[in-house]
Order: C-alpha cells, then structure tokens, then sequence
C-alpha cells in the first residue's frame, strides 16, 4: 500500500438514499441513473451494484466501453449509450444486450440492420443544445410517418440545458417542445402511443411542475452533487477524501510558498504539506494567491486555507491557528467532505462540482463504506 496516497472514500448507503429521494420525486416514472464517466469517478463496479441494491434497473453511458463494465454489474438491467451507435460494434451491442441512443437519420438507418434479438434503443431528440440528436422538426415527421418500434427504438428523449435554472426561458422552451412531440406520438391512431419518453435529469426533479413522462434519468445529484443551484443541497454527501500530511515547516514572516512565490506568509506561520495535488485530479486552480482566496481543508476540525499554488503532487496549508500537538506527519486532513462538499470544492478551484468528481484520481487509496 502507497503509504503516501490520499484516500477516496465512498459511501454506498448515501448513494443509494440519494437514489430514494429521487425516485420518490419521479412519481410513477421509473427512476434510472447516468454512471457515465465512470460512475462520476466513483467506479461503475463500485456505483452500479449499489444502485442496483437500492433498485435502479436502467443506466446511461457515454461509451460502449462503460456500457460492457456496467452489463457486467448489473447483468439484467436496460443499459444505454448516450453518446450515439458506433455501426462497426454491432456485435458488441447484440452480445451484451445495449441500447444505443440514436441522433441522426444515419445512425437510425445503421440500427435498421440490426440482427433478430437486439435491445430497443432510444432516439435522441434536440430540443436546443446544438449537440447531439435529430432536430425536432426531424423528430416530428419521423413519428408522424413511422413506427419506431419498425425502426428498434423503444424510448424517446431529450437532454436539458440550463435545468438548474427552472425559470430559465429555454428551460420552459424545452418543456414545451418535447411535450409536443409526445402529443403526436401519444395522439390517437399513432403507431408510436406505447414508446416510453425521458425527460429529467438531476436538476430536472425539482423544476415545478415538470412532467416526468416515464422515465427519469438523474446523474450529479445521485454522487452528492446539488441539483437546486442556489438552495441548500438536499442530496447526501457521498464522497469523502483525506490527504496525509508529509511534513510541516514553520516559515517565518515575509518568506514565500510554492512555485512563483504567490503567497507571502503575513506572520510566522507553520505550514502543512500534504500528498495530494493536480495529478490527483484536485485542480490546480484551487491554489491560494493574491487575485484567488483558493480553498481550504479541514484541519482537526478546522478550516485552513491553502497556501499558494497547488502543485503535481503537493498541497501546502496554513495550519498557524492549529495548536501543534494536534498535527503531525502521517495524520489525514480532509479536502472533501462535510462542510467542504464537492460544489464548494469546484468553486474555490474555478471549476464546477462534475469536474471534481469525474477527475477523481487513480492514485488514491479507494475504500467504500455501506455496502
């Protein structure tokens, strides 16, 4: 064991009570989870079986990669490839029972050729990312004309793009325009009426009013992260992650700290260096320097700030207000955790809480906790 790595803990019971509060939220709709990026840096063979547990039986990817992970994790569950059908792996898709997400008229007319025995996959439809799926007008003469279920699509989705911002124009736009569609395919007479629709992400669940249609398909809140910008976070902290400290220096008033000198200790001051850093995936950003306050970890139970730059392997902290019988190499702070959560934490490095989870690094020592 790496003496000197940050550990990563996971806790499986929060992550499964996180799933709860979302499904009760989801009503009558069937609550799945995104486990894209590696479960949000989790692990899908961490993630998966826990959300299983809780009992989760459809998940999103981005990669038919991840999809093969998370069929071994969870072997009958409904499994889709959002990022589109790689037409060279059919046989991928067939032999591990996948469902790609389809976005374009080609990617539709690939599928086609699909063998007797493959999964339903779903169609993609853009309602105003510019990103990915058939464009609405698209969507709209293509179910007024079809039958999906001709075509090997089972389910009919849209993605949000600003639903953390529930008053947000192109929020209701969005709503609007894919309730539209499944008025026509729910119309009487449509071949289409017993095709499935997903509309809510994370965020999507506490937009008022929202419909849910039938399934729902939350992702950063399942891992801690807080769908209602703004508001207190009313999902559980799942991850919690504690660097060693490696030595403590005192320097005295007037000297520097870290590359290029960005923090100047105002007082004599102790300094704790701890096994962490950007090659962990903690962002460099997070540094503590005169345009940026950078963050903070908890100390014996105590807020410190850093102290300047965070490096490739290295965090340095101002432990000054921290009695010195209470901190010594070898003993663990926390970067993540309790009132430092994983939004907080992607503030204070100028990024957001998605990109602190999915950059989780390998170097950690990784445990879960709650079965």
């Amino acid at each position: 064991m790496d003496d000197h790595a940050a550990r990563l803990t996971i806790d499986c019971s929060a992550l499964r009570a996180n799933w709860l509060t979302l499904d009760r939220l989801s009503g009558a709709a069937e609550t799945g989870a995104v486990v894209k990026a590696d479960a949000y840096g989790l692990g899908i063979e961490t993630a998966v079986p826990a959300l299983a547990k809780a009992g989760c039986r459809t998940f999103f990817v981005a990669h038919l990669s991840e999809a093969i992970r998370a069929r071994a994790a969870a072997p009958e569950s409904a499994i889709y490839v959002l990022n589109g059908f790689a037409s060279g792996r059919m046989q991928d898709y067939v032999a591990h029972r996948l469902r790609p997400v389809l976005g374009s008229a080609g990617e539709i007319d690939a599928w086609r050729q699909r063998p007797e025995g493959a999964e339903l996959a779903a169609l993609h439809v853009d309602t105003a990312m510019n990103r990915l799926g058939l464009r609405l007008d698209a969507a709209l003469s293509l179910v007024n004309t079809t039958s999906l279920a001709d075509l090997g699509i089972g389910l009919t989705m849209t993605h949000f793009a600003s639903a953390e911002e529930p008053d947000a124009a192109d929020t209701r736009d969005q709503i609007s325009r894919f309730s539209a569609l499944q008025a026509v395919i729910q119309a009487p007479g449509s071949p289409n009426r017993a095709i499935p629709a997903s509309l809510c992400n994370s965020s999507g669940h506490f937009i008022p009013g929202v419909p849910f249609f039938q399934l729902s398909r939350p992702g950063y809140a399942l891992y801690g992260g807080n769908p209602t910008t703004g508001r207190p976070n009313p999902m559980q902290p799942v991850i919690r992650l504690e660097a060693p400290v490696v030595q403590i220096l005192d320097v005295p008033a007037g000297e520097a700290v870290g590359y290029n000198g960005r923090w100047v200790a105002r007082r004599d001051s102790r300094i704790a260096t701890v096994s962490c850093g950007y090659a962990d995936g903690f962002p460099r950003n997070a540094g503590n320097g005169p345009d940026h306050p950078g963050g903070t970890a908890l100390v014996a139970g105590r807020e410190c700030p850093f102290a300047g730059n965070v490096s490739m392997d290295l965090i340095t902290i101002d432990v000054t207000g921290i009695p010195a019988a209470s901190l010594k190499p070898g003993d663990f702070v926390t970067l993540i955790g309790d009132a430092l959560d994983v939004d907080r934490v992607g503030a204070a490095g100028r990024t957001i809480g998605y990109e602190i989870l999915t950059n989780l690094g390998r170097r950690y020592r990784r445990g879960a906790i709650g079965g």
